[in-house]
């Protein structure tokens, strides 16, 4: 990865509010504090790592307005608002620079049915398969091998992996991004038991992606039953998430890894579900509701609430619970001693078994 920017190109792209020192080195590589060296740049993302900006080797370390040390020689300190967002700013004209937008037009090597409609601006890669119907909209980029199904359409500015696929009768919004081995429209998991065997109920609905939504390699978007499963503008999942059959999912959430919602289920606005937890069927979870990694929903869960732990309740009685399980084997051993003594003064005063212990 080579690239370069000068000190008063990172301050631009920053719009850094002030800086201590200067230097002179040219950045061709970003790295942690701790890793960095010269002709690095750094930033100071969680106030963890403060003590490592002392003894930092980077040339320029972004940082915010409050930090009171100062630069050591031939190194600058960029102040800025949010660190972290000022390093994706930096990381976002990178990003241009390494893969700028490919030109437009369709490989020969791509399948695309007479009856889709596809904009002169769009980009289709080798191996893709357009279906009858689909449409294709303006600057779109589909990397190789994805497959739009019949019917389906695929939203201006979107940016679709290698491997992704987009069934029949799915739409995807404007700027949305799927990773690789996304599947937007995969079969609902419906069955009902008839006579001793499972038997299929199809799903006949499908799925719509709003705007500026970006989804994680290899998760999966179940078709609905019936209508429409939905994912709302600017909600971004992380990679091997599962979402099932009629759920809606609301604006600006964030579903981490391996997060599984069953079926019908409903996903407020804000949302926030940590890494791998549950949400049961037919459920709602409430406008900027939180849950905790690995937590299972077994129930509704209130506007602005967090939960946490299996079957997830509040956050906090939820950590008061940790520590009293924590606590269990002295207790027990406590009552096992007890039990001996009572056990003991039965022993020596069987008479006075039935009266009542005087307080420890």
């Amino acid at each position: 990865m080579e690239f370069e920017f000068t000190a008063a190109e990172l301050a631009a792209i920053t719009g850094a509010r002030g800086q201590r020192g200067s230097t002179s080195e040219r950045i061709r590589g970003i790295a942690a504090l701790s890793e960095a060296g010269p002709g690095d740049l750094s930033f100071l993302g969680n106030s963890r790592y403060k003590a490592e900006v002392a003894t930092t080797r980077a040339s320029v370390v972004l940082l915010p307005p409050d930090h009171a040390g100062e630069p050591a020689a031939g190194q600058l300190f960029l102040l800025v608002e949010n660190p972290s967002v000022a390093l994706a700013l930096v990381c976002a004209r990178l990003e241009r620079k390494l893969w700028p937008a490919p030109a437009a037009g369709v490989h020969p090597t791509a399948v695309v049915a007479r009856g889709a409609t596809v904009a002169d601006s769009a980009t289709i890669g080798p191996l893709c398969v357009i279906e009858d119907g689909a449409i294709i909209g303006e600057r779109a980029h589909l990397q190789a091998q994805v497959f739009v199904g019949r019917g389906a359409s695929v939203g201006e500015d979107s940016w679709l992996m290698p491997g992704v696929v987009v069934a029949a009768d799915c739409t995807v919004g404007r700027r949305v991004r799927l990773h690789s081995g996304v599947v937007v429209g995969s079969d609902g998991f419906g069955y009902e038991f008839v006579a001793g065997r499972h038997q299929k109920v199809p799903q006949v609905g499908g799925v719509d992606l709003g705007d500026d939504v970006e989804i994680g390699a290899n998760t999966t978007l179940d078709r609905a039953r019936f209508g429409r499963t939905s994912v709302g503008e600017g909600t971004k999942i992380d990679n091997l998430v599962q979402v099932a059959h009629n759920v809606r999912i609301g604006k600006h959430c964030i579903l981490c890894a391996q997060v599984g919602i069953s079926g019908s289920t409903t996903i407020g606005d804000y949302a926030v579900l940590g890494g791998q937890a549950g949400v049961a069927g037919h459920l709602s979870l409430g406008k900027a509701a939180k849950v905790g990694g690995g937590a299972a929903v077994t129930a509704d869960v209130e506007p602005g609430a967090f939960v946490n732990g299996s079957p997830a309740i509040p956050y906090m009685l939820e950590r008061r619970v940790a520590v009293l399980r924590e606590r269990l084997p002295d207790l027990f051993r406590r009552v096992d001693a007890l039990e001996e003594v009572i056990d003991g003064l039965k022993k020596l005063s069987p008479e006075g078994a039935g009266r009542k212990m005087p307080p420890a």
